[in-house]
Order: structure tokens, then sequence, then C-alpha cells
């Protein structure tokens, strides 16, 4: 086991290092960290809701957690522009028929490839993330470790989004392939929009008078089968700043998102067996 692990964190770390000397790379994540350090002085901001001013502290989480959502979304858009060109730069470059000319299988190099890319996006996500977090714990003047929980949460959504457009570049041109997994991502939020709102009283009492039937099943089926990426980031950001027990509902979308992982990075190994390697 330890013979066959070691090509594939060793692919991990090339793949790494090689994305890490890219100058756009270095350039986005710091003028991400500038952003960041630029909108704490929201966190002293006056807010007021229907006619009440806000306390400090619930500024400051209000803050947090928008901030969060951003930085979330941010490196999941980010990933998925480092993941689109991989696979199509190393066939290029003949990095492949170099590395598949050793002892390697083709399952080791997409396996590390997988890792590589997932860790280098959630140690960009963490990092952002860990500026808030100490930016909120000096504000607060406590600290909130359930912040970096929710952070790794995060994660997996970062891991399906790699599994996906590695799985597309093979099948699609590679901007395709990204505009398809940002699709997914929109598509997803708004549905999850839709379903909140339809749940509302205001909605329901439109439905009613409307005579329309208020539980459509295909509608019911689709939302809960489709990749719940804004879901997962909803549940993580659950966390922040609140002890609740979460229930298997809430817990669902982080579910689905593993089984998708799971299903596409099948179908991925399975897919790069048969490329031609050039």
């Amino acid at each position: 086991m330890s013979k066959a692990r070691s090509p594939i964190f060793k692919i991990a770390k090339y793949t790494l290092l090689d994305e890490v000397r890219q100058k756009s790379l270095i350039i986005m994540f710091i003028i991400c960290a500038l952003f960041i350090f630029l909108i704490r002085s929201c966190y002293s901001g006056n807010y007021m809701v229907n006619g009440q001013t806000l306390d400090p502290g619930t500024v400051v989480q209000m803050m947090s957690k928008i901030t969060f959502h951003v930085i979330a979304i941010g490196v999941m858009l980010l990933t998925a522009l480092l993941a689109m060109r991989v696979l199509k730069r190393d066939r290029d470059d003949g990095m492949q028929s170099c590395i598949l000319s050793k002892p390697i299988t083709r399952r080791q190099y997409i396996a590390g490839k997988i890792l590589g890319l997932w860790v280098l996006s959630t140690i960009l996500m963490f990092t952002l993330h860990g500026i808030v977090f100490i930016i909120t714990s000096l504000n607060l003047k406590a600290v909130l470790p359930e912040y970096l929980l929710a952070s790794l949460l995060c994660s997996f959504n970062l891991l399906f989004v790699v599994i996906a457009v590695l799985l597309l570049s093979l099948l699609m041109p590679d901007v395709i392939a990204f505009l398809c997994v940002m699709g997914i991502g929109i598509t997803g939020l708004v549905a999850d929009g839709i379903f909140a709102v339809s749940h509302s009283q205001i909605a329901q009492a439109m439905v009613q008078q409307s005579g329309f039937p208020s539980d459509w099943t295909w509608w019911r089926v689709v939302y809960y089968l489709w990749p719940k990426l804004s879901g997962t980031e909803q549940f993580a950001s659950s966390f922040i700043g609140s002890g609740v027990v979460h229930e298997f509902g809430s817990i669902y979308p982080l579910i689905n998102i593993l089984i998708y992982s799971f299903i596409l990075g099948a179908l991925l190994f399975r897919q790069f067996r048969h490329e031609d390697i050039i």
C-alpha cells in the first residue's frame, strides 16, 4: 500500500508546486488578501435593521459570514480555473507520456492530480478564511474555532469542483468544462432560493389561491438530486457563531456532494483509462 501511495503523493506534490509557481495564482491570492484587509473597516460600522441599531457583536458575525461566502465562492471559481487546463497542459508539454512511461499507473496519475489541486485550493481557502478568523477574533475579543471548521467543510465543494472540471475537460473544450461546472453551482444557488421562497407563507398562500398544486414531485426530485454546492456552503456557515445541533436534513447537502465526488471520480478514472497519451 505504501508503494502504491508514494507515486500519488509525489505527483500531488509536483502538481501543487507547479501551480504555485504560476504568477497569476500569486497575484490573485494577493488581491484576495488585500480585499479582505480593506473591508475590515466594515466590521466597526453602524447598521440598522427595522429601525434598531445592531450591536457590534452581531455586526462582526454578520460581516464574517458574508466574507466567508465570498471567499468560498471565489476560491471555487479559482479552483475551476486551475483544474481546467492541468491535463491539457501536461499532455501538450509531454509530461503525461514522461510520467506514465515510468512504473506509474494512470489511476495513480489522476489521483495525484486530484489530490494536489484539492490540497492547494484548500490551503488557499483556509488561509483566506484564517485571515478573517483573526480579524473576527480581534473584534469580538473571543476565539471562534467553528469558523475554521466551516472552512474545512467547504473544502469538499472544492473536491467536487476539481473532479468535475477534470472529467469534463476530457470530454469537451476547457472553457466549456469551466462554464458547465459554474453553471451547476449557479443553478443550485437559484434552486435553493426558489425552494426557500416557495416554502414561505406568502408563496404558499399565493399557490393555494391560484389553484396550482403545491407539491411538484418532479421539481422536488430534481432539486434534491442536483449537486448541493450552495447547500454545503450554507451548512458549513451555519456553524459560525451558533451551537445548533444539526439534523439529517441539514447534513444532506454534504452527503450529496460526497456521493457526487465519488461517482464523478470513478467516471474520471474510467475515462482517462481510454485516453490516448501522446
